[in-house]
């Protein structure tokens, strides 16, 4: 009934293997691939034809991990998996960048793929696995993909790359790298490092397309068995040539309209001469097919001159940053404030600080966690002038928020150091090219305004490339058209130390190891200058919290002592947050930390702690407060909420008939600890302090 085709490799120590035609066997392509013990499901169909209008590739990714994979029930009411998590939605766009660019340019027809997390051994991440499965389901698709891809993660211990490395080996690894590509080069780069050198970088990204190679030689050896009859290539449309010669006349009107260094005046000209080439043909002719060839004179133009005199649409060169403004402080109330402006390119980020309670709860495959550090971008349609869809944030805005955290989550302060949850929000005001580095920038400015000790400031900046057979120019700081006409978006962040971040997507089918030397050392060059204007408004993290944020007050407890203070059922804890205004957040270790808006408020609830907590010592004298009077003596309370006894024959040196007549309920007395029970009850003396001046009379007397 099955025929199945199998092909194993061993890959970074750990076995590899392909599956089909066991499993979805009516989809176009379908690959069951375990690494180690993590095991992807990975489809990929195409619809048989394209629909009428479009000019664009409606390629559509979905990652989805299921819970079964590693043993687990969904929380939440339904339990059942929901929404894509942040991890699903990083890991389809991880997926879809690398494979975009290898279909043919006329393949227009419907195709999705969806990779499926079926297991997880708990020290394979999936989206490797995800990428190579998907890689392998459309090689053996027939649809027109021109790959296949390969992929892996690198470690870097700081003295050699590691291929793969599990998830506990990435807690010791200074660098996360995901690289993908062809045998003939890269075509994406994913990472996050801990202030790493170029040299590192590039290292490891040559070592990951070095060692990715077996992974495609055996999805080449599977497709050779088992991929179905290729699918005929989408052919030119024959009324093509006949538009191109209508649409030619208007070259010099289009080059005049691209000499405008104004955006919204440049803007308003191309769709003023779109519209006017649209007009020259009548109902029956395809806009769309229109649009696109008016698309293809447009790239021609800016990429022809950009070749050719090294002159930008905006007047630069290859290598100019655009005025830069940087600005701190922008709004009264926040706890930190920046306002990020490069060019027509504009980030207003807001940071906010909070307690153990504000720390994002992630339910993953590997288990729960919390996160401390929380970034989120977005994009209005304002920011580019136009009026659009405003809602819940999509994938692109998801992606650019996470390539900012990467950028400067590793220059946070430790959790000892500073021990607040940190929200930033990243609002793109205006947009014309790269807002998620200047998402970089004002991150790192308004931590800095709202006194979180990062290590370092941060800044980034995108690079991109014309290339034309062997002629190419690699462009600092890219203009959105020229992302939008250009082969290559190459995301550089970091310190004046080095890299922290470093994100690739290449338009063509690979690029070479020298174009990526010149972009890095552009964009370090860059870096450089973008952080030396940053620091004309702020140089390093105030000392100061601002008067609006919480304060926190840290202290440790005997871990005993814990139950104490939350009390039965959370009543002690509760009460103390209530009468004081505080937040308390208690760490199994012991560790307490107290939040509070002012020092009234967290000096109180510091002081009910330490009453709780707090141990009476022998020998020590304290005042106290009788609250209860019996026959054999009296309870004093004298260290918080404890209580010891005085012993009838400790309230005075002379005989005592009746309790009442030393000391009644309500008194303040001096007592002196002389001991402790078997039960732990404290034992206490009045008879041997002096009750007026809370002196030791035993001391007294040994000194005489």
């Amino acid at each position: 009934m099955f025929e199945v085709y199998r092909k194993e490799i061993t890959w970074g120590g750990k076995s590899l293997i392909f599956e089909t035609g066991k499993i979805a066997r009516q989809a176009d392509g379908a690959v069951m691939i375990t690494y180690g013990g993590t095991t992807v499901l990975c489809t990929a169909v195409g619809a048989s034809s394209a629909k009428a209008g479009i000019d664009f590739f409606p390629l559509t990714v979905n990652y989805q991990e299921k819970a079964f994979a590693a043993g687990r029930i969904p929380g939440g009411f339904f339990k059942r998996e929901g929404r894509p998590s942040e991890k699903e939605t990083l890991v389809s766009r991880l997926i879809d960048r690398p494979i975009r660019p290898l279909f043919h340019k006329n393949y227009k027809n419907e195709t999705q793929i969806i990779a499926t997390v079926l297991a997880h051994d708990m020290e394979n991440d999936p989206d490797v696995a995800a990428i190579i499965g998907a890689s392998a389901a459309l090689t053996i698709s027939g649809l027109p993909f021109m790959g296949p891809i390969g992929a892996c993660r690198i470690g870097w211990d700081g003295s050699d790359y590691i291929l793969n490395p599990t998830i506990e080996q990435m807690k010791d690894t200074s660098l996360d790298l995901v690289v993908a590509g062809t045998k003939h080069g890269v075509l994406m780069v994913e990472s996050e490092a801990s202030e790493l050198s170029e040299e590192v970088m590039l290292g490891a990204v040559d070592y990951g397309h070095q060692q990715m190679e077996k992974v495609i030689d055996a999805i080449i050896e599977l497709a050779e068995v088992a991929a179905k009859e290729p699918r005929p290539l989408p052919e030119e449309p024959t009324e093509k040539s006949e538009h191109i010669k209508l649409i030619k006349p208007f070259r010099k009107k289009f080059e005049k309209a691209y000499r405008e260094i104004d955006k919204s005046k440049r803007s308003k000209l191309l769709i003023d001469i779109r519209n006017e080439v649209l007009s020259k043909f009548d109902e029956t002719t395809d806009d769309t097919k229109i649009s696109s060839l008016i698309k293809d004179l447009e790239a021609d133009i800016v990429r022809g001159n950009i070749l050719k005199t090294k002159e930008r649409i905006d007047g630069r060169d290859t290598k100019t940053v655009r005025p830069i403004i940087a600005e701190v402080g922008t709004l009264p109330r926040a706890h930190g404030s920046a306002l990020f402006t490069r060019g027509e390119t504009q980030a207003l980020v807001v940071a906010t600080l909070g307690t153990g309670q504000d720390e994002q709860v992630i339910d993953s495959l590997e288990g729960e966690y919390r996160s401390k550090f929380m970034l989120h971008y977005n994009f209005p349609p304002y920011s580019v002038g136009e009026a659009g869809r405003f809602g819940s944030p999509g994938r692109r805005e998801i992606g650019h928020g996470k390539l900012a955290w990467r950028a400067v989550n590793p220059l946070l302060p430790s959790d000892d150091d500073f021990p607040y949850t940190i929200r930033v929000v990243s609002e793109i005001t205006e947009s014309n090219g790269s807002s998620s580095m200047a998402t970089v920038c004002g991150t790192s400015l308004a931590l800095m305004d709202a006194g979180v000790p990062i290590k370092k400031p941060v800044a980034g900046i995108a690079m991109g490339l014309i290339k034309e057979k062997e002629d190419f120019s690699v462009l600092s700081d890219i203009l959105g058209d020229e992302d939008h006409l250009g082969d290559m978006d190459f995301k550089v962040a970091g310190t004046v130390d080095g890299i922290t971040s470093l994100q690739m997507d290449i338009k063509i089918t690979s690029i070479t190891r020298k174009i990526m030397e010149i972009a890095l050392e552009q964009a370090r060059e860059g870096r450089i200058h973008i952080l030396n204007e940053m620091s004309k408004a702020i140089t390093s993290s105030r000392e100061v919290l601002a008067d609006t944020a919480p304060k926190i007050t840290t202290l440790k407890i005997k871990v005993e002592k814990i139950r104490d203070v939350i009390g039965p059922g959370g009543k002690v804890i509760r009460e103390i947050c209530e009468t004081t205004g505080a937040k308390v957040d208690i760490e199994d270790d012991g560790i307490i930390r107290i939040a509070a808006s002012d020092n009234e408020s967290s000096e109180a609830a510091l002081q009910k702690i330490n009453d709780i907590v707090a141990e009476a010592e022998l020998g020590v004298i304290y005042t106290g407060k009788v609250v209860k009077t019996v026959d054999f003596g009296a309870f004093v309370n004298f260290l918080g909420t404890k209580d010891g006894l005085v012993h009838i024959s400790e309230l005075q040196n002379a005989r005592t008939e009746k309790t009442t007549d030393i000391c009644k309920e309500g008194d303040t007395v001096k007592v002196k600890v002389i001991g402790f029970d078997d039960r732990g009850k404290v034992k206490l003396s009045m008879k041997r302090v002096d009750q007026e001046t809370g002196e030791d009379i035993e001391n007294l007397n040994q000194n005489e």
